[in-house]
């Protein structure tokens, strides 16, 4: 029959002493479990605070912290090496006392003494420590700086065994684009703005060029025979500080005519030759990534490019504010009014939006992936193309189309061209 008896003859001052030490080192235990939570929960006003400090123990948490990678392999160091003496210390403890047979020597010296270590050495040291990590970390430091000296051998073998392992598991690892999109979007943050501006971030090296342009019928150009009278009308009505300058049509660009470069000539009658003062434009294509054409702006230290198609036809023009809001969102000034939004929110799943819009950027203002019309846009690039696309014919005003969930009205007409589209999404 299983029983636990407590043996007749007991070694008083054996169980006293392996008593005392399972009390040490349980302390030790509790020591190096507390102090781990609390140098690594320090926060920033935390460091800060020992930082504006000038005493001995500001200056020893200060320099653990100087090398948390060390400081970590000297506290996993000692926490194991000290729960391991634990077990064995307060397994012979146990044999000084009782006498098991069957079942009770197992329960004992595995199921008690480990949730004992639990309790007392891991759960309640970090529970205590959460509370007030800095006077914690103050508290520890003295003996983690002898301990770090102490096992550094030690710990300087974990620290280069973790990295070279660390190294080899992540030298072929790759995250995808998809992958980092769905980590964000599980991301808690403080506020919408903040999770736009990281989807921005991640989405930043796959946007293409023509997603953000301005598009042809949207630029506002100066014709090179235009009288300089006309030109400064122009540039007084438009607001625009970087002017596209064109031949006989769109697609003959010959320059960009910079208002800052006009203001010493300001007073000049409407012959003055204001064509001198182009500047040569650059063109890049359609396809071209952000990232890309954002490290063309800053080497040619330019702020505007002209898109083209393949055959060199002039497709739209993209300014670096463009890019700048893929990133951080719409960027507003005094000289933007209403009429620049290119879409609004008129209730909770309703819109208004102007049909030059892309496609890519319509997804996201209704809360959908980027891909969620691959299979109906066909070519088309803007709102207004998806339309055509979904009715295979030219829309009229009062048309009504449905896709994905979404219905569609065509609100007003600008000549032959779709000028806003209602959009409703259902909930």
């Amino acid at each position: 029959m299983d029983a636990i008896v407590i043996k007749e003859s007991i070694d008083i001052w054996a169980v006293v002493g392996l008593g005392a030490l399972t009390v040490v080192l349980l302390l030790f235990s509790g020591m190096a479990s507390g102090s781990e939570v609390a140098f690594f929960s320090l926060t920033r006003s935390d460091i800060e605070g020992f930082q504006t400090r000038n005493d001995n123990t500001a200056h020893r948490v200060l320099d653990l912290l100087a090398n948390p990678d060390r400081l970590l392999a000297t506290i996993l160091v000692v926490n194991n090496m000290v729960n391991i003496c634990l077990v064995i210390i307060a397994t012979q403890l146990v044999d000084e006392i009782f006498i098991f047979t069957g079942v009770w020597e197992f329960i004992f010296n595995t199921i008690v003494i480990t949730f004992l270590l639990l309790l007392f050495g891991e759960i309640m040291p970090k529970v205590f420590t959460q509370a007030n990590p800095a006077r914690m970390a103050a508290f520890f430091s003295a003996p983690l700086k002898f301990l770090r000296w102490l096992v550094y051998p030690l710990a300087f073998i974990l620290i280069r065994t973790s990295s070279r392992v660390s190294r080899l598991a992540t030298k072929n690892a790759e995250i995808s684009i998809e992958e980092l999109a769905d980590a964000v979007d599980l991301t808690e943050t403080g506020s919408e703005e903040e999770q736009k501006m990281l989807s921005g971030i991640v989405s930043f090296g796959q946007t293409e060029v023509v997603e953000i342009m301005h598009s042809r019928v949207d630029i506002t150009g100066l014709e090179y025979s235009q009288g300089y009278d006309e030109v400064r009308n122009t540039i007084v009505t438009t607001g625009y500080s970087r002017i596209p300058v064109y031949g006989d049509d769109l697609d003959d660009v010959r320059g960009v005519l910079y208002v800052k470069d006009l203001l010493p000539y300001i007073a000049k009658e409407d012959d003055f030759e204001w064509q001198q003062l182009l500047r040569k434009p650059y063109f890049v294509p359609e396809h071209m990534m952000i990232d890309d054409l954002l490290k063309e702006f800053q080497k040619k230290k330019t702020h505007i490019a002209i898109v083209v198609d393949e055959y060199g036809a002039t497709q739209g023009l993209v300014s670096l504010e463009d890019i700048l809001e893929e990133v951080v969102g719409e960027i507003t000034d005094e000289s933007d009014d209403d009429e620049d939004k290119l879409y609004e929110k008129i209730g909770e799943r309703t819109y208004i939006f102007d049909a030059k819009i892309h496609i890519g950027e319509f997804v996201r203002a209704i809360g959908y992936e980027d891909d969620a019309f691959s299979d109906v846009e066909g070519h088309a690039e803007t709102l207004a193309g998806l339309m055509m696309e979904l009715k295979r014919d030219l829309p009229r005003r009062g048309d009504e189309m449905s896709s994905h969930g979404v219905k569609f009205f065509i609100a007003t007409m600008d000549g032959r061209r779709v000028d806003k589209i209602k959009v409703e999404v259902d909930g």
